[in-house]
């Protein structure tokens, strides 16, 4: 999974890799060439005491050595630019992906978790991107190199390198085997970090209001001490590997002096041929070092790789036609055949049966009690998801035959929990239309009810708005969000529920500017107030997922006892109040 992630996507790189892999080829050999003329400046310069020879090899030495520091800079700037630009094009591709979902595979996943795999995922893939580019081929250029120019130096210390390479090859094969299954432990449980910081930042409010600040506290706290248990074995795992390896190098350097001694003593072996020795060593130790460190990063990057691919390899349910209409030949017009919805999983359905009309215009309400399926019927028109049986139409059309960008753009959709992002008035509305202007902007706010609190704001249409709306009130985030929809001037209106915060003098004045100021537009209520609905076209009455009664308000009172009890219920309720 790894390597198919990165081949996908450093190959559109592979001329930077390309440059890389020269520059790191010249400073490996460069490195490996140096104690070569060390040893020449000792045996031949120093010993026969030649100072010409000397300053002409140190010279060079000098120069090869800002070569490779050179060739060295070069290529990790190359492996950077590479990796960070294959990061870029990840991200990208995992945030058209994830736009693309429905609310079934946002919830499969979850927000956390889906943010999490965009961006620490992503990190570790590109980190191994970028080391594994430079380390490609200087670990084993330093490792092989070394060894073969160590036996040209002298072939009878050559049994230390045969015993201390493998020495730390399993060194590094036991401590990678036990860190595999703690990375993709470590990942899941930054997911769970992620998402109890999230709900705690989200929901911070009824956290303070049920006073559950010291429960969510330790809530957290045991999230974090779990990710701290992983991320301590891992650590001390990490942290064992570098002693062990540098014992092995050491014991294996005073291997080399040891018995490089002898040799001398004996006259079979040079002193500069005893320090060439011992700086190949030394690069090849160095360069099995590199090789180790890289294979300690590969299993985090497995399974980094292995979730970003899960994101990638999931298709939305959401799948536009082959050949999408385009065209809306009745615009306006919203018509339910039999339409069934059950969640993925659940035991019965939260639709059935549903079968109405909307005609171009007309206002249609729903009403019911929490949990009879409202939200998720007004979801099918945009097509948020799709039916399980039954047709949804959308100007006549069904809405799995129009492209999508078609189907969206004429629809203007009031969420239930309206959302506004981090920016001003302006450019929170233009969110609707990018092209309005200020007075198009001011008009919308005027039939949304809205101009008035807006006019007050410093700066006006500039007022800045924090993420999420949470510097205004819940009646004036509504109001912001409709004005919103109402500046796309689309052919339908979704409210859903998105009069609740407004009190009751607000709601009137609001109903009746969109009735007088847009009458062409058909508009879609969902509310639990009757007094919201009372001057619609068609009230539908839903009761556990069927439509339990379709009419006037004046109708339902006398033909619907379950309209006829949620009137007189709240009828009594405002009495009392």
């Amino acid at each position: 999974m790894l390597r198919r992630l990165l081949w996908r996507y450093m190959r559109p790189y592979r001329w930077l890799l390309a440059g890389v892999l020269v520059f790191q080829f010249a400073s490996a050999m460069a490195m490996l060439y140096l104690p070569r003329l060390n040893a020449d400046i000792i045996d031949k310069g120093v010993s026969q005491g030649d100072t010409g020879y000397i300053w002409r090899t140190g010279g060079l030495m000098l120069a090869i050595s800002l070569g490779q520091i050179l060739a060295a800079i070069i290529a990790t700037f190359l492996a950077a630019r590479a990796a960070m630009q294959a990061g870029r094009d990840i991200r990208d591709e995992v945030y058209e992906r994830v736009s693309g979902f429905s609310e079934h595979e946002i919830s499969q996943f979850g927000a956390g978790s889906l943010i999490t795999r965009n961006t620490n995922d992503v990190q570790q893939v590109q980190m191994l991107a970028m080391m594994g580019s430079t380390m490609l081929v200087s670990a084993p250029l330093l490792a092989i190199g070394g060894i073969i120019m160590a036996l040209r130096q002298d072939v009878g210390l050559s049994w230390l390198i045969g015993v201390s390479v493998p020495a730390l090859l399993i060194i590094a094969g036991l401590v990678i085997s036990r860190m595999v299954p703690l990375f993709r432990s470590y990942q899941v449980k930054l997911d769970t970090v992620n998402l109890v910081m999230r709900e705690q930042l989200t929901g911070v409010r009824v956290v303070r209001a049920f006073v559950r600040e010291t429960i969510e506290a330790e809530r957290f706290r045991a999230a974090n001490t779990d990710i701290m248990v992983v991320g301590r074995k891992v650590g001390s795992l990490f942290v064992a590997l570098f002693p062990m390896v540098m014992l092995v190098l050491n014991v294996t350097i005073v291997g080399v002096i040891w018995y490089g001694g002898i040799e001398i003593d004996k006259g079979g072996v040079q002193i500069g041929t005893l320090l060439a020795f011992m700086q190949y060593v030394g690069q090849i130790l160095f360069g099995v070092l590199m090789a180790s460190f890289m294979t300690v990063m590969i299993p985090r990057a497995s399974v980094s790789a292995e979730r970003i691919s899960e994101v990638l390899a999931s298709t939305s349910t959401l799948v536009e036609a082959a050949h999408p209409v385009r065209e809306l030949p009745r615009p306006g017009e919203i018509a339910f055949e039999d339409v069934t919805y059950a969640y993925p999983e659940a035991e019965h359905p939260v639709l059935a049966g549903i079968t109405f009309t909307a005609e171009p215009g007309q206002t249609v309400a729903l009403i019911g009690s929490t949990g009879s399926g409202k939200t998720t019927l007004v979801s099918l028109i945009p097509r948020l998801f799709d039916t399980t049986s039954g047709t949804v139409r959308f100007a006549g059309v069904d809405v799995r035959e129009l492209e999508m960008e078609t189907l969206w753009a004429g629809i203007g959709l009031v969420p239930q929990r309206p959302f506004l992002f981090a920016g001003t008035v302006a450019s929170n509305l233009r969110l609707g239309r990018e092209d309005a202007d200020d007075g198009e902007l001011w008009e919308a706010l005027e039939i949304a009810q809205a101009s008035d609190f807006v006019s007050q704001m410093e700066g006006g249409l500039d007022a800045r708005i924090a993420q999420g709306g949470t510097n205004v009130s819940g009646g004036q985030r509504q109001r912001l969000a409709i004005a919103r929809a109402i500046l796309r001037r689309p052919a339908v209106l979704i409210f859903d529920d998105s009069f609740s915060a407004l009190d009751l003098a607000t709601d009137a004045r609001l109903r009746q500017a969109l009735w007088r100021e847009l009458p062409e537009v058909t508009k879609v209520v969902v509310a639990q107030r009757v007094s919201t609905v009372t001057d619609a076209d068609a009230i539908l009455v839903l009761e556990d997922g069927r439509i339990a009664g379709i009419g006037t308000h004046a109708e339902l009172l006398e033909t619907n006892e379950t309209y006829r009890e949620i009137a007189e219920s709240q009828l009594a309720v405002e009495a009392g109040s």
